[in-house]
């Protein structure tokens, strides 16, 4: 039997393409429905991440102004005194007043005035009750004000003349401070005491020094009147035979005479004197020399020395000029305060 040839579709073009291609095509659409399903979540995702980021910036902000706006009650305003507070303003550059267009910091008008009340605090607890309990208070916040804005004021002057105080300067002058009754004291002893008597720690006590030797070097700089005064005293001295009774009736108010009535050591809280006078023989005259508080110069006259003891006679030329800056301030006007006191 003669054998038909093959009736249909060359390989690779056969009748199953088709059916190859419909199957592609439901595989592509069902693809497509299914990322058509998940783009409904996508759009809302991002949607509540940006709302989320919105909401919290929000907060954050809130949050932020709220404690700005504390922060500014409890100081300005309640005039909270808390060690919290006063580490707050040491790390935040707040102000409590300014002189002369120099901020007053408000965290040394604090360590100020926790410092100087630190002996009533250990030793009372409290100012006490009622309107005496509040002035006390405010004797004390008063004297501290008054003192950083003097400080401030130091400091815009000696920024301005290029005057400097040097860390031996500080040394110096904290080596002084640790020797208490003649005798030197250690490190660890003494700060223990700054630290029970003023609460301050070795870098607030050495940054405390700091100040107050800009203030004693900026009032040297610029108290021409006392420097003539010491040189009229010291040519009337020697020209007297070093009579410091005759220079006290000289000079009258320009000059402070005294004399100490009985010996007197090293350790004797005297603005220096007694350090100096130790330097000296019987009937020695010194050399000006402005005082360890730094409010003036004394010219000083050794009157007798032994066993590491002296007396002496002293002249004492004030310092007028640097306050004299600050009261003319406060009467012009220049001095803003941001606490009622």
């Amino acid at each position: 039997m003669k054998k038909h040839p093959k009736i249909g579709f060359k390989s690779g073009s056969s009748a199953e393409e088709p059916s190859k291609k419909t199957e592609k095509e439901k595989i592509n659409k069902r693809r497509e429905e299914v990322l058509k399903s998940g783009r409904k979540f996508k759009y809302p995702l991002q949607y509540s991440k940006h709302k989320l980021v919105i909401v919290t910036i929000a907060v954050a902000i809130i949050a932020l102004v709220g404690s700005i706006v504390a922060g500014y009650f409890l100081l300005y305003k309640v005039q909270t005194t808390s060690d919290v507070m006063y580490r707050l303003t040491k790390v935040l550059p707040l102000s409590v007043a300014k002189i002369d267009g120099e901020n007053v910091r408000f965290s040394d008008y604090l360590m100020l005035y926790k410092s100087s009340i630190r002996p009533i605090e250990e030793q009372t607890g409290s100012f006490g009750e009622g309107e005496d309990g509040k002035e006390r208070q405010n004797y004390f916040k008063r004297s501290a004000l008054n003192d950083a804005e003097e400080y401030a004021y130091a400091n815009k002057i000696a920024r301005e003349q290029n005057i400097k105080v040097e860390e031996s300067e500080i040394d110096t002058s904290f080596n002084e401070h640790r020797e208490v009754g003649g005798t030197e004291l250690t490190d660890e002893s003494f700060l223990r005491i700054v630290k029970d008597n003023f609460g301050l720690s070795k870098d607030e006590y050495r940054y405390l020094l700091k100040l107050s030797l800009l203030k004693k070097n900026v009032s040297v700089a610029i108290d021409e009147t006392a420097k003539n005064t010491v040189k009229e005293v010291q040519q009337f001295l020697s020209s007297n035979g070093d009579d410091f009774k005759k220079a006290r009736d000289q000079f009258g108010e320009r000059v402070e005479y005294e004399e100490t009535a009985s010996p007197v050591g090293p350790g004797n809280v005297d603005g220096g004197r007694a350090r100096k006078a130790l330097t000296l023989g019987k009937d020695q005259v010194s050399e000006p020399f402005v005082s360890t508080n730094g409010d003036g110069y004394y010219i000083i006259k050794c009157l007798e020395k032994s066993s590491g003891e002296v007396t002496y006679t002293s002249l004492f030329v004030p310092f007028t000029e640097f306050n004299k800056r600050i009261k003319s301030l406060k009467d012009s006007g220049k001095v803003e305060e941001y606490i009622e006191l």
